[in-house]
């Protein structure tokens, strides 16, 4: 499978909860910070809920 970086760039500050479990589920705790995970269908559908506060890049 392919590999993406995710990177927060947004504060998850005054979000709703369930936009701060998504950052959460995706092992994200602090701005600038980047996880790598594989482009399972799961994480890509997590990515697109809360597109406006990270950012994607493939590998």
């Amino acid at each position: 499978m392919k590999k993406i970086k995710i990177t927060q760039v947004r504060s998850a500050v005054d979000r709703p909860a369930r936009q701060k479990k998504s950052l959460e589920a995706l092992g994200l705790r602090k701005m600038h910070q980047t996880v790598e995970h594989e482009a399972t269908p799961q994480i890509l559908g997590i990515v697109d809920a809360i597109k406006h506060l990270v950012s994607v890049e493939e590998e």
